[in-house]
C-alpha cells in the first residue's frame, strides 16, 4: 500500500447525506460524494493487513463474510489513494460487472470483514468504490463493446435482475447472441421495481442498459415466460407470453434469472382485509407511478394520513419506512419478530463473521426525526386483521414472542405470550417477511428439479439444472440474498453455460 500508515493517520469519514427534513420531500438519492483529495485519504486507511479477508467471500457461520466478487479491494484502495482512478475502474472490473448498483445498495460485506474493522472502524470501501465508477462513467471509461466475432450460439435468460444482467453480459462479450427477457414494462428487476428510487436512482440502471443494448444484448419487455406462447416472442407488445417449449426450441441454453418473487404471507384471521400489501408490490407501485409520470406524480393515496404497520424488520422493511414516511404516513410501525439485537459484537458473533448488531438505517433515521421514535417493535407480531363493516383494514391485534424451546426438536421457536395483546389503528399493513423461493409456474412450466425452500436445484457449485439446457442463477437459485451474491451468480452462471456450448470456457 502506498499509505503504510493511513490508517493510523487518518479517521473514517463518509460522504455527505441530505438531512431528512430535506430528503424526504422527494425520492431522489440523498447521498453525496467526498472530494477527490478526501476520497484518497479514505483510501488511505487501507492497511496493508496482509491477509484481506475483506476479498474472501466466503461462508462463516451461515452468512456471508468478504465480498462474493472476490473484488482485488487493497488494490483498488490503493489505486484510489494514488489518484490514478482510470486504472482503479479497470482493476475493479476485472471482477465486478456493476459497481454503480452494489456503491448503492449492498450493506458492504467487505467492510463487515476488514481487518482495520477489527478495533476500529473498517476502510469506506462501498464509498471508494463509489467514487471510481462515478469517475468512470463522467469520463466516458464506462464501455460495452460488442465482441468482434459471434460464436453462432444463441442465449436466453429469463429475468432482467442483477444476476440476469451480469450473465447477459459476460455471454455477450464472448460472442454469443443473448435476450433477455422481463416480465415488467421496464428492465431491472429487482432493482428497478423493488428497491426505491432514493437508494438507487433508475437513471443509473438505464444508463448501463443502453450501454448492454448498444453492445448487442436485445431486451424483451413484458413477456411473460412460462405461460402459453402468443406469438413467436419476437415483440415488445403488451402481456406478450412466451412458453417454455418456445424457448427450448429457439435457443442453445436457457438461463433463469427470476428471482425468489415468492413472497411469505402471514397467516392472520381477517387476513382478507383491503389495506394489506406485499412490500415488493407496494414498492414496485409507487416506482411505477415516479417512472410513468416522469416523477410529477407521486402516488400520496397509497399512504398519506394513514397508520401504517410494516411486518419484517430487514431491507425491505426498512425501505416501506422510508416511503411511506414520503407518502405522508400519519404513524409507521415496523415490526420485528426476533429480539432486538446487542449494540456490539457478542463472544458469539466474532470478527469476520457478519456483525449481528443493532444498526439504524436510512428509513428509521427519518422515522426517528418525524415521529421522534425507533419504528422498530422486537419480539411481536401480528394476531389479527380487523376489517370495518366494507372490508377496509382499520386496526391490527399484536402480540408479544418469546423464545422457547421446542421439546420434540430443539430448536428455538418464537411463540406468543399469552395475555400479551393489544389494538393498535392501521389502515395499511405492509408485509415484507421475505420470499418462499423461486415461483411454481416458471419451474413446472421448464420441468426443473427444486429443493426443499423451492429453489431451483443443482448440484452444489454448480448452475446447471436437472433440464440440460436449463441453467439458472440468483435469488432463483441461492434463495433470497444480496445484489452482491446475484451478480457473482450471474457471472459464475455464464462461465457455466459458455463451456457447455463451447467446450471450453474463457470468461
Amino acid at each position: 500500500m502506498g499509505k503504510a500508515t493511513g490508517f493510523l493517520e487518518y479517521q473514517r469519514e463518509e460522504g455527505p447525506v441530505v438531512a431528512e427534513a430535506e430528503r424526504v420531500k422527494g425520492f431522489r438519492e440523498f447521498h453525496g460524494r467526498l472530494p477527490a483529495e478526501k476520497q484518497r485519504q479514505q483510501a488511505a486507511r487501507c492497511m496493508d493487513c496482509g491477509v484481506p479477508f475483506c476479498q474472501a467471500g466466503v461462508m462463516i457461520a451461515g452468512v456471508g463474510s468478504g465480498c462474493p466478487l472476490h473484488n482485488l479491494v487493497p488494490e483498488v484502495n490503493d489505486l484510489v489513494f494514488r489518484g490514478r482512478l482510470a486504472q482503479a475502474y479497470e482493476r475493479l472490473s476485472i471482477t465486478h460487472s456493476f459497481p454503480e448498483f452494489t456503491c448503492r445498495v449492498c450493506p458492504a460485506l467487505c467492510e463487515a470483514a476488514c481487518t482495520c474493522g477489527y478495533h476500529g472502524d473498517p476502510v469506506s470501501t462501498r464509498e471508494n468504490e463509489k467514487a471510481v465508477i462515478e469517475y468512470a462513467y463522467e469520463h466516458g471509461l464506462v464501455k460495452e463493446e460488442a465482441p468482434a466475432v459471434r460464436t453462432g450460439k444463441r442465449v436466453a435468460v429469463v429475468g432482467s435482475g442483477p444476476s440476469g444482467l451480469a450473465a447477459a453480459q459476460l455471454l455477450n462479450r464472448r460472442g454469443h447472441e443473448v435476450t433477455v427477457y422481463e416480465r415488467r414494462d421496464r428492465v431491472g428487476g429487482l432493482l428497478r421495481y423493488g428497491i426505491p428510487n432514493m437508494k438507487l436512482d433508475k437513471s443509473v440502471i438505464d444508463r448501463r442498459v443502453k450501454l448492454l443494448e448498444e453492445a448487442g444484448v436485445r431486451f424483451v419487455v413484458n413477456a411473460d415466460v412460462g405461460g402459453v406462447a402468443t406469438c413467436a416472442g419476437g415483440s415488445n407488445t403488451e402481456n406478450l407470453q412466451i412458453s417454455a417449449e418456445w424457448l427450448e426450441k429457439e435457443y442453445d441454453a436457457v438461463v433463469l434469472c427470476c428471482g425468489a418473487s415468492h413472497p411469505r404471507d402471514i397467516s392472520a384471521p381477517g387476513r382478507d382485509a383491503k389495506g394489506i400489501l406485499f412490500a415488493v408490490d407496494f414498492l414496485g407501485k409507487v416506482t411505477k407511478s415516479l417512472l410513468d409520470s416522469g416523477f410529477e406524480k407521486v402516488p400520496h393515496e397509497l399512504a398519506k394520513d394513514k397508520d401504517v404497520i410494516v411486518i419484517g424488520g430487514g431491507d425491505t422493511g426498512n425501505d416501506c419506512v422510508g416511503t411511506c414516511i414520503r407518502l405522508g404516513a400519519r404513524s409507521v410501525t415496523q415490526l420485528e419478530m426476533m429480539p432486538k439485537p446487542p449494540a456490539c459484537r457478542l463472544p458469539s458473533n466474532p470478527w469476520p463473521e457478519w456483525p449481528r448488531i443493532l444498526k439504524v438505517d436510512y428509513g428509521q433515521e427519518e422515522a426517528i426525526w418525524k415521529f421522534g421514535r425507533d419504528p422498530r417493535v422486537y419480539q411481536t407480531t401480528v394476531k389479527e386483521f380487523v376489517k370495518d363493516k366494507k372490508g377496509n383494514l382499520k386496526e391490527v391485534v399484536l402480540v408479544s414472542l418469546e423464545a422457547k424451546k421446542d421439546e420434540k426438536t430443539g430448536r428455538m421457536n418464537m411463540v406468543p405470550v399469552e395475555g400479551s395483546e393489544r389494538t393498535v389503528p392501521a389502515q395499511l399493513v405492509l408485509i415484507a417477511a421475505g420470499f418462499l423461493g423461486s415461483e411454481k409456474y416458471v419451474t413446472d412450466a421448464f420441468g426443473v428439479e427444486t429443493d426443499g425452500r423451492t429453489n431451483v436445484k443443482t448440484a452444489p457449485g454448480m448452475y446447471r439444472t436437472s433440464r440440460e439446457k436449463i441453467f439458472t442463477a440468483g435469488d432463483m437459485h441461492r434463495g433470497q440474498s444480496l445484489v452482491v451474491w446475484a451478480i457473482a451468480e450471474g457471472r459464475a452462471a455464464a462461465k457455466a453455460v459458455d463451456e457447455a456450448l463451447m467446450g471450453y470456457t474463457n470468461l
